[in-house]
């Protein structure tokens, strides 16, 4: 990590503030070769974390900018290296013209996630914040955005630790045991190992119990939208999203493949999923949507299924209802309320499920919905969540092997084995914590995750 980087780290298209930003040894040097600060301090006598205002110019000296700069020595930077930024008017002009300047003076472009990878390397935080970063950037909710700031003020971080440490001091203890074995263990110290044992089985056992909302937190619920043609599945996805997103006419089978979007539907980011209307289809191209909808709804975790309101059921209502899988929430929505009533509650009850009446068209009822569907993820909404649910797949996996693992050591300590088969499992639980922390991560899978970010973060 010798060189010095350098990005853009704001958007790609016009705004009003654009920032150029530099890491490494000669970040400094650098910036001070292409800032003229309005006084004429140099940027090596500036004080950190101050904003100072002056002219921005190319290697040559040809004025590019007038703009605030600000240095932050390491290790106190995020990086932990000296680090710089260029706060410029929001031009991608003027920003891409500052890159090259800085890289004319001896910087390279940055890679993917580069700076964030730098903090991790150089103890600014460990692999959990690390990855929060991301999922704070990538954020679709109010919640996922609290959640990620939370792991980025170390949520996760703190809880993994005081577990590594209470499995330290096991490891110690067990180790002398071992090049001792005339020490006996009382039966008050095996007790003390055993509470911390379970202990930790309990956390881990919490944390693993949050990633189901921690996968709806991240990626949003798979919704289906089904129903025989011409009931309105395409205007009522319309209606969630607030925009024209499909294609509505009043011709069967106009919807011919399957259309995926994102709401935010109280509280609850739905990703929801128009499809083609079931019915005998009539030609190949809608046979093959409908293929498409048969697959979507095997891997939904809601379905909306919708009925017009205006007329009796049909025969391909109830097929579209056995399709859906029994073990997920499923919700009638009763659309064309605009219209004369046909469909009646009497009906709609012995469908055995909720249902709910809405026109697509105008919006009545679209609150009423929410609602409904609110209901049906009770443990999903509520409370805000501040950095203690678990939405990475990668974490999630690594914290089932450290349970395993304790799971098998108390299992032991209680059948009285040997110390060397109990410490087996307890440095395979510190080893699963440290991938997690990046403690004892692989050069590999460090890249991999770093690759997930965006160039200039």
């Amino acid at each position: 990590m010798a060189d010095t980087i350098a990005a853009i780290a704001t958007g790609g298209g016009v705004s009003a503030i654009g920032i150029v930003r530099i890491s490494g040894g000669e970040a400094i040097a650098i910036a001070d070769k292409l800032f003229r600060h309005a006084s004429g301090i140099r940027l090596k006598d500036a004080q950190n974390r101050r904003m100072y205002y002056g002219e921005l110019t190319d290697a040559e000296g040809g004025l590019l900018d007038f703009c605030m700069c600000m240095i932050s020595r390491g290790p106190e930077s995020y990086t932990g290296e000296d680090t710089v930024e260029f706060h410029c008017h929001g031009s991608p002009v003027v920003l891409s013209e500052t890159l090259r300047a800085v890289f004319s003076c001896g910087a390279r472009q940055a890679l993917a996630g580069e700076f964030t990878k730098r903090a991790f390397l150089n103890g600014r935080m460990d692999l959990t914040q690390a990855e929060a970063v991301i999922d704070l950037i990538d954020a679709e909710t109010p919640d996922a955005a609290r959640n990620a700031a939370g792991q980025l003020g170390g949520v996760v971080r703190a809880k993994l630790e005081s577990i590594y440490g209470a499995l330290l001091d096991i490891m110690a203890h067990f180790h002398v045991i071992i090049d001792y074995p005339d020490e006996d263990i009382d039966e008050f110290e095996v007790q003390s190992y055993l509470s911390m044992l379970k202990s930790a089985q309990d956390e881990f056992l919490n944390m693993l119990s949050t990633h189901v909302r921690g996968r709806v937190l991240r990626s949003g619920i798979p919704t289906v939208i089904v129903g025989r043609p011409n009931t309105g599945k395409s205007s009522l996805l319309n209606a969630l999203l607030g925009y024209d997103r499909a294609i509505v006419t009043d011709t069967p089978g106009t919807t011919r493949d399957t259309i995926e979007e994102k709401a935010l539907i109280g509280g609850l980011l739905l990703r929801m999923i128009d499809t083609a209307g079931l019915r005998k289809a009539e030609d190949t191209v809608e046979k093959m949507g409908i293929e498409r909808t048969l697959g979507a709804v095997e891997n939904a975790s809601l379905a909306l299924v919708v009925l017009d309101g205006s007329q009796p059921l049909r025969g391909e209502d109830f097929d579209a209802l056995r399709l859906i899988p029994q073990d997920i929430p499923k919700l009638a929505v009763v659309n064309k309320t605009d219209l004369p009533c046909i469909l009646g509650s009497d009906e709609l009850m012995e469908l055995g499920m909720n249902y709910c009446r809405v026109c697509a068209l105008t919006g009545e009822g679209l609150d009423a919905l929410e609602a409904e569907i609110t209901k049906l993820f009770p443990d999903f909404v509520g409370m805000p969540p501040s950095g203690e649910i678990i939405t990475n797949a990668r974490q999630a996996e690594a914290i089932s092997r450290a349970k395993d693992s304790i799971d098998r050591a108390v299992d032991s300590l209680l059948a009285s084995v040997t110390p060397d088969a109990l410490l087996t499992d307890v440095e395979a639980a510190l080893t699963a914590i440290g991938e997690i922390t990046g403690k004892t991560m692989r050069e590999d899978i460090v890249s991999r995750i770093f690759e997930r970010f965006c160039v200039g973060k």
